[in-house]
């Protein structure tokens, strides 16, 4: 097929989505490559975040760029036979074995604090932040920390458990604010190194390990941002393995980006660049595995907020870019704005959801309450 023919099939593919070749909208492509049409054609999203990465196209508002085809569902008719692929390898094998577990920490966390550093809050926080009230990042993630303690019900003297606990700042918030004890647990030794620093003096424990080899009961049980690591082959296994550490009378916070619909594989491009080993659960697949082990007390879903998270993540880590770059090249700045501004756009056209379950043993005695959401009182 001539590059003509392909580049009318992919304006008739974009039409519904109101998106333009080489057309003057902020969300229309610039194509610089006759060769990106199908190569895009070929390889679904692996070929188009590859050819964003090899400058073959730009469009100036990527994340209105991915909202729109998203929220218009182009992608359903752009698919490769890698995907076919990517699907029987996740329904085969467990992509997500304790003999992987820090590969993640090593390919995305460990990248280097000075990234992380110049892109995040001041805590830290890689996670959606909770925008009811807050106008900045640091009272967003303030907020959505301050909002898990109180439907966690802390009070002082309480066992935490934080899996996936990131740089320490959730942990040193909880003890310094809830006056409670906190053991942390991430697979990145970057991650450790500065948790353990953050956190002195402060009654935490930052701990390099896989949370299968977690041990002692907690009264308290937390995970953010990291059930998406898990895979679906393991759900079982890891609420299992909560419930078993978590005391009789105590709470569960999960806190998880979810999908509309089960998937057993992730998008190829997030995969192979941003989050090897990643898969995102569906509603049916969390409520399977949590069933005969926890009661479900609470389920809220903010998923609109992580659009606003993302694009403030974006703008940190764009304005930075020029002290960045002494660590990073122009193909790494390609790559990560694409990340950034296409999870963006999947979230504002809700494609994709952001939840967070509080979840009890058997049952809270008298019914639980989850607490006001709004209007959180900031320090």
């Amino acid at each position: 097929m001539s590059h003509a023919s392909l580049r009318d099939k992919a304006a008739s593919l974009l039409a519904p989505a109101d998106v333009q070749i080489d057309g003057p909208r902020v969300w229309d492509l610039r194509v610089h490559q006759e060769a990106f049409f199908s190569r895009v054609l070929a390889d679904g999203s692996l070929g188009l975040g590859e050819s964003y990465m090899d400058g073959w196209w730009d469009c100036p508002r990527l994340d209105e760029f991915f909202y729109r085809i998203l929220r218009a569902r182009i992608d359903a008719h752009v698919e490769s036979g890698s995907l076919l692929v990517d699907f029987l390898k996740a329904k085969l094998f467990n992509g997500q074995r304790a003999s992987r577990a820090f590969q993640i920490g090593r390919r995305h966390y460990d990248l280097g604090n000075s990234l992380f550093e110049r892109m995040l809050d001041r805590r830290l926080i890689y996670s959606c932040g909770y925008w009811a009230d807050a106008a900045t990042l640091d009272e967003a993630q303030e907020a959505k920390l301050d909002l898990i303690a109180r439907k966690l019900l802390l009070r002082p003297g309480l066992t935490v458990l934080d899996i996936g606990c990131g740089w320490g700042g959730t942990a040193r918030f909880l003890a310094e604010r809830y006056q409670v004890r906190v053991v942390g647990l991430t697979v990145s030794d970057e991650q450790a190194r500065y948790g353990r620093k953050l956190c002195r003096g402060l009654p935490v424990e930052i701990r390099l390990q896989d949370y299968r080899d977690v041990e002692g009961r907690y009264d308290r049980i937390l995970s953010v941002g990291m059930f998406e690591h898990v895979g679906a082959k393991n759900y079982g296994a890891f609420l299992r393995l909560v419930r078993s550490h978590l005391d009789d009378e105590g709470l569960f916070l999960l806190h998880t980006i979810g999908k509309n619909r089960p998937n057993f594989s992730v998008d190829p491009w997030i995969a192979r660049y941003i989050f090897p080993n990643s898969m995102l659960p569906s509603a049916s697949q969390v409520g399977r595995a949590t069933e005969g082990h926890f009661v479900l007390e609470d389920w809220h879903n903010f998923g609109a907020d992580y659009d606003t998270t993302l694009m403030a993540w974006f703008q940190n880590f764009d304005a930075h870019w020029p002290e960045l770059q002494r660590w990073y090249d122009e193909r790494f700045y390609r790559m990560w704005k694409y990340y950034l501004l296409s999870c963006a756009g999947a979230f504002r056209a809700r494609r994709l959801q952001l939840w967070q379950m509080v979840l009890s043993p058997t049952g809270v005695p008298d019914g639980y309450r989850a607490p006001q959401r709004e209007h959180v009182q900031m320090a």
